[in-house]
């Protein structure tokens, strides 16, 4: 069994920079505690914190898309407890600890970065290092005997981030359109295709075109090497700060959505999208 660490151990108290990673352990090890730890803590397992590691690398994208710096420094400490917890799991169970982790990924980034760390030129371009890159991770997919172009493309990636990188790794075996042109002519194909389902096919042939629809805007994203996800976070973001300025000139007139009209909101949705284009327009002209 693991060694556990007791509420009043000193390493849990320790106030200096070079003991916070230590400290974090500490303070992991002893909520897990069976006897003295957190009744919740201890009851957790890989499948029940895996959400939570998953919304916690959301909240630090959102962070930054948000240039939150303080929030960004929370939202990175809440990360980084994530891969604590499942470390104390695992060590619990006898199959590694954070050290290991750690030693793992710095030798990875090593063995990764040859014209750092190597003896290769360190002046070549961004270009060349990603294809180095690729190249390096290619091989250690062989060694894990994943033979086929596509394996290692994790399943538990957000469905339109995980189109983006099938997409660009069967791309690179020319798996692919030659242009844009052909991307946007398979886009309306599609988009057809969705119509023509609504319309005589049942709701799972409706879904599985529509599938096919979002696969290929994913793909378009990559031919013009647009992030998606990236690309779709931001609409959200302005979809839901247009929509609260909609609300708000609503509240102006003693109103809510409830209360108004389509025409009514879409009016009002002009509105703040002029308000938007004037504040842009004075920022712009601000010397």
């Amino acid at each position: 069994m693991p060694s556990h660490t007791a509420p009043n151990d000193p390493a849990i108290h320790a106030t200096a920079d070079a003991d916070q990673m230590n400290r974090l352990l500490a303070i992991m090890s002893a909520l897990r505690d069976p006897q003295t730890g957190c009744r919740w803590d201890v009851e957790q397992s890989f499948a029940t914190i895996a959400p939570y590691t998953i919304e916690e690398a959301y909240e630090v994208a959102d962070a930054i898309a948000r240039n939150d710096m303080p929030d960004l420094k929370g939202e990175l400490g809440d990360l980084l407890f994530q891969s604590v917890f499942h470390a104390q799991i695992a060590q619990e169970a006898g199959h590694f600890t954070f050290q290991d982790v750690a030693r793992t990924m710095s030798d990875k980034m090593i063995t990764r970065h040859p014209h750092v760390f190597g003896d290769q030129s360190n002046k070549k371009s961004a270009e060349q290092q990603t294809a180095d890159w690729e190249k390096i991770k290619a091989a250690e997919r062989a060694d894990r005997a994943e033979t086929r172009t596509l394996d290692g493309v994790a399943v538990g990636l957000p469905a339109l981030l995980r189109a983006y990188k099938l997409q660009k790794r069967a791309a690179r075996v020319g798996f692919d359109w030659p242009d844009v042109v052909h991307v946007i002519d398979k886009i309306a194909e599609e988009a057809a295709e969705v119509v023509e389902a609504r319309d005589t096919l049942t709701q799972d042939a409706l879904t599985e075109e529509m599938g096919d629809l979002l696969f290929v805007m994913a793909n378009l994203a990559r031919h013009l090497k647009i992030d998606p996800e990236a690309a779709l976070r931001a609409a959200n973001a302005k979809f839901q700060r247009r929509f609260e300025g909609v609300e708000d000139k609503l509240a102006a007139l003693g109103k809510s959505p409830s209360d108004s009209t389509l025409e009514e909101m879409d009016r009002l949705w002009d509105a703040v999208k002029a308000d938007e284009k004037a504040r842009k327009n004075a920022q712009s002209a601000t010397p």
